[in-house]
């Protein structure tokens, strides 16, 4: 079994990989800005009591679920906002030598057309979307060089186009995807996906929904659980293969 960091990892989609993770048995290192929701996320992953809404994914044909008694789980509080104040904090959380994979499940989005964003904004979205990414990679690089990892980005179609009204989010996006690409092509000893989901049934989705005056509705986005499917299955490719880039819509 391997050991994987997650950021965002109280989010939709990182509680979804999260869960599928625990399943097979993998340890978790979590990572999110409230440790009153981590240590939350934490407790019902080690009861069984969070993957119930994933528990049924097989990710290969015939592929039950490991037990994952003997899996360990960390927090670790991480406020994203401030990118200089990364290095200091992973210091002091004791990680493992090795990691086998770190998904960069945070992000944050605000709607504004471009005359009405200002440098704040900006910032927000660079420095957690994009600056908090690229910084963790780097100081975590020689625990995935030893275990040959895998680094995933969870983009968005956001960052293949940007639309009017997304201009602060889609940058962030966009530099992010140069990032995964940079990354895959100066370490050959690693793995790099880019996931691009659409609009996905999370927390997030709902307060775009809201900025954009209309209704939320969990049925018209893909689920959470189902872009963690693509996301762990991208990881679990045989290791004669990569998973560069995948994009996963809502049907």
């Amino acid at each position: 079994m391997g050991t994987y960091l997650i950021t965002g990892a109280t989010g939709g989609i990182g509680t979804a990989v999260a869960e599928l993770l625990r399943e097979r048995g993998h340890d978790l290192v979590l990572a999110g800005r409230s440790p009153d929701r981590l240590g939350e996320l934490a407790g019902r992953l080690r009861t069984g009591a969070a993957h119930a809404a994933t528990q049924s994914i097989a990710i290969a044909p015939g592929a039950p679920p490991v037990a994952a008694s003997g899996a360990s789980i960390t927090t670790v509080p991480l406020d994203l906002t401030e990118p200089r104040r990364i290095e200091a904090v992973l210091a002091g959380a004791e990680l493992p030598a090795r990691l086998d994979g770190v998904v960069h499940a945070a992000g944050v989005v605000h709607l504004s057309p471009v005359a009405e964003l200002e440098a704040d904004e900006w910032m927000d979205h660079l420095s957690v979307n994009l600056v908090s990414a690229a910084e963790v990679t780097r100081l975590l690089l020689p625990a995935l060089r030893a275990a040959g990892g895998h680094v995933v980005f969870v983009n968005s179609t956001a960052g293949l186009r940007a639309n009017a009204e997304w201009s602060a989010y889609a940058a962030s996006k966009f530099g992010l995807r140069a990032l995964a690409d940079s990354l895959r092509a100066e370490e050959p000893s690693l793995r790099v996906t880019t996931v691009y989901p659409g609009r996905t049934a999370t927390e997030m989705q709902r307060r775009v929904r809201a900025q954009e005056g209309h209704p939320y509705a969990e049925d018209d986005f893909a689920a959470p659980g189902t872009v963690a499917r693509v996301l762990v299955a991208a990881l679990e490719t045989p290791r004669d293969a990569v998973v560069s880039d995948v994009t996963v819509r809502p049907n």
